[in-house]
């Protein structure tokens, strides 16, 4: 078992309550973590980092790895036939989405067009639009 947070903050292996506030709304505020505040500094944000990297660490020493973390419900890019995914599974796909985008620069690449890794995937895999998602596409008309 953790002694601390779980993925995006809910602590295992209680299942993280249904937000209540409509879609596109708790999908604007969600996207509005990542975006400076007026009254942030980068000081500040590369402190939040260390310490949040510091904790990451210490829950990863101090984990079940084989613990269960309850996939959040209501969430269009969680599956809703999977219950839990192990601590384990979890770290990994963490891991994996920091290098990935690391790797790929999305900071430039979304100053470029807005486009994130979600609408340039949806547009690779030919997905259809949703109400949470477009897939991406050239603006280019030439």
């Amino acid at each position: 078992m953790c002694s601390g947070i779980g993925w995006r903050g809910s602590p295992p292996p209680r299942v993280p309550p249904t937000d209540t506030l409509p879609f596109a709304e708790a999908a604007r505020s969600y996207q509005g973590e990542y975006v400076m505040a007026p009254d942030d500094t980068l000081a500040g944000l590369c402190d939040a980092l260390v310490a949040q990297n510091a904790e990451s660490l210490r829950l990863v020493d101090t984990c079940d790895l084989d613990a269960a973390v309850p996939v959040p419900r209501n969430v269009p890019w969680f599956p809703e036939d999977v219950d839990a995914w192990s601590v384990r599974w979890v770290i990994l796909h963490v891991v994996g989405e920091l290098a990935r985008h690391a790797g790929h620069a999305d900071i430039i690449r979304e100053t470029i067009d807005g486009a994130t890794m979600y609408e340039l995937i949806a547009a690779r895999e030919n997905w259809q639009p949703q109400p949470w998602l477009t897939p991406w596409r050239s603006s280019d008309t030439t």
